[in-house]
C-alpha cells in the first residue's frame, strides 16, 4: 500500500521538529514534509500531491489563509488543518469558511492532532478511490461512445447516454459483457425485445440503455408495470401511453401479467402499428419500439396456456436473458460502486467492505437481485463509519445466521433492527401465503389482506415477491 504523505507549514522550527517526530511515533508508514513559509510549502505543492495539509495561520509574510487560498485552487480535493492559537475561536470559523476541513489549537493536543489528521487522510483516500472508480467506468465506456459517436456524431449527447443506464450493466463479469455487447448490437435495430429475469436484476435498466443508444433517444421512453394496473383498466391504459410513446419506446413491464384477451389486441396492435383510441372507431398508426420483460419464462407460460404463442413470438424478435446475482461472480464489484455512490450522495467516508462482511455478502442468496444489493449498501453506508463491517449488514439471513452461531460475544443487531426484521418477514409471510391462497391473483390477494392493489404490488416488488410462482402452482 503507498504511504501517505503530509506537509506541516509553520515559521516555528521547533513545531517543525515535534510534530513530525510525534506523527510518526503514531503512524509509522506516514511520510511527512515541511515548509517553513507559505512560498516553500507553494513549491512542495506543485511537486507533490499531498493526501493532507497542516498550515499555521498566523505567518509573516504570505499568511495560512492566502495559502489556504492558493491549496483550494492548486489542489482542491488536498484536506487542509489549520493550526490556530489559544481561544481564536473567530479565526476557526473563518478558516473552515474558507475551506479548510478542520482545525486543531495551540497547545496542540497530539493525540487529538493526530485522529483530525487520520480522518482527513481517509476523506483524501475516499475521494482518490471514487474518482479511479469513475475513471474505470469511462473507461469502460469509452467503447460505446465511439460506437455511437459513429452513428450519431453527437459527442456529448453519447456521453450522457452512457454513463447514465449502462454504468450499473458495465461489470468485470463475462455474463454481463454478453448483456452490453447484446444491447449495443439491437440498439438501433427495430426489432422488438424481450428481458427475463428475475425481480431486481435489472430489466428497466436493459431497456433504457437500449431505448438511449438507439437513434429514438430524444423522443419518450415510457413504462408501464402490467403487474400494477387492474384487468379491468390495462386495455386503456395501454391505449393511451402508446400515444404518449410516438416515436419512442414502449416499455412493459412484467408482461406476463396481461390478461389472455388483451395480449390478443396488443400483438395485433403492434403487427399493425396502430391502436383503437378508447372510444374511437378507427384506428390511429403509431411509430413505437417495444420493449417487454417478464420475471417468469413466457415461453414456460406458454406451454402452461398462460400465455398466447402469437403475442410471445411478436414481442421476442429477441430475447436478452438476465442472470441472478447469486450466479454472477461480480457481487462485490457491484457492492463497492453501490458504497460509493451511497458515500458521495451521503457524505459518509466508506472506505471498504470488511472481509467479514464481504463473506455474508457473497453467501446471501439474493432474492431481490440487484435491486436488494443496492437497497443493503446503501443502509451500510449510512450506518457505517468508514468501513463497512458484519452488523452493518444484520438484516441480510445470512448475517443473522452468523450472529446466533457466534455466540453471545459477538456483536449482534441491535432491538430496533431485530424489530423491523421480524415485522419485515411477517409482512412477506403473508403475502405468500394471501398469494398461495388466490392462486396468483393480486386483485383477490389485495382484497383478503384488506389493502389496495397498488400497495400490495408494491409490497411485492419490496419482498422480491414472484406472484407468477402461485400461479404455475395452480396450473400443475
Amino acid at each position: 500500500m503507498t504511504p501517505s504523505h503530509v506537509l506541516i507549514v509553520d515559521d516555528d522550527p521547533a513545531l517543525l521538529q515535534a510534530l513530525p517526530e510525534a506523527l510518526k511515533l503514531r503512524m509509522s508508514e506516514l511520510m511527512v514534509d515541511t515548509a517553513d513559509s507559505a512560498a516553500a510549502a507553494l513549491d512542495r505543492i506543485a511537486a507533490r500531491d499531498y493526501n493532507a495539509i497542516v498550515t499555521d495561520i498566523k505567518m509573516p509574510g504570505m499568511d495560512g489563509f492566502a495559502l489556504l487560498d492558493e491549496i483550494r485552487a492548486r489542489r482542491p480535493d488536498t484536506p487542509t488543518l489549520m493550526i490556530t492559537g489559544h481561544g481564536e475561536r473567530a479565526l476557526a470559523v473563518k478558516a473552515l469558511r474558507r475551506g479548510a476541513c478542520d482545525f486543531v489549537q495551540k497547545p496542540i493536543d497530539r493525540d487529538y492532532f493526530v485522529a483530525l489528521l487520520r480522518r482527513a487522510i481517509q476523506m483524501n483516500e475516499l475521494s482518490r478511490q471514487v474518482k479511479q472508480q469513475q475513471l474505470a467506468l469511462e473507461r469502460r465506456a469509452d467503447e460505446l461512445e465511439r460506437t455511437v459517436e459513429e452513428r450519431t456524431h453527437e459527442l456529448g449527447e453519447a456521453n450522457k447516454v452512457i454513463q447514465s443506464p449502462l454504468r450499473w450493466l458495465l461489470a468485470p463479469s463475462q455474463q454481463m459483457e454478453k448483456v452490453v455487447q447484446q444491447i449495443r448490437q439491437l440498439a438501433d435495430s427495430p426489432l422488438s425485445v424481450l428481458v427475463e429475469g428475475e425481480t431486481g436484476t435489472g430489466k428497466e435498466l436493459v431497456a433504457r440503455s437500449i431505448h438511449q443508444l438507439s437513434a429514438r433517444r430524444h423522443h419518450p421512453f415510457v413504462a408501464i408495470d402490467c403487474g400494477a394496473i387492474a384487468n379491468t383498466l390495462i386495455e386503456s391504459e395501454i391505449s393511451e401511453q402508446v400515444h404518449l410513446a410516438e416515436g419512442g419506446t414502449l416499455f412493459l413491464e412484467e408482461i406476463v401479467n396481461l390478461p389472455l384477451p388483451t395480449q390478443s389486441k396488443l400483438f395485433r396492435a403492434l403487427q399493425q402499428r396502430q391502436v383503437q383510441p378508447l372510444g374511437g372507431t378507427t384506428p390511429v398508426p403509431v411509430d413505437v419500439r417495444t420493449i417487454a420483460a417478464s420475471s417468469v419464462s413466457l415461453e414456460r407460460e406458454v406451454r402452461a396456456g398462460r400465455f398466447r404463442q402469437d403475442a410471445r413470438d411478436g414481442l421476442s424478435a429477441f430475447v436478452i436473458t438476465l442472470p441472478p446475482l447469486r450466479e454472477r461472480d461480480d457481487i462485490l464489484h457491484l457492492a463497492n460502486d453501490f458504497v460509493a455512490e451511497a458515500s458521495m450522495e451521503f457524505g459518509r467516508p466508506c472506505r471498504e467492505i470488511s472481509e467479514p462482511a464481504a463473506r455474508v455478502l457473497l453467501r446471501h442468496s439474493w432474492p431481490g437481485n440487484v435491486r436488494e444489493l443496492r437497497n443493503v449498501m446503501r443502509r451500510a453506508t449510512f450506518l457505517a463509519a468508514g468501513v463497512i463491517e458484519r452488523e452493518h449488514l444484520s438484516l441480510l439471513d445470512s448475517s443473522r445466521a452468523i450472529a446466533r452461531r457466534s455466540g453471545p460475544a459477538a456483536i449482534g443487531p441491535s432491538l430496533k433492527e431485530i424489530t423491523e426484521a421480524a415485522a419485515a418477514d411477517a409482512e412477506r409471510q403473508a403475502i405468500r401465503q394471501a398469494l398461495q391462497a388466490s392462486k396468483g391473483n393480486k386483485t383477490e390477494a389485495a382484497r383478503r389482506l384488506r389493502t389496495d392493489y397498488k400497495t400490495l404490488h408494491l409490497k411485492i416488488k419490496q419482498h422480491g415477491i414472484d406472484a407468477g410462482r402461485f400461479r404455475k402452482r395452480r396450473a400443475s
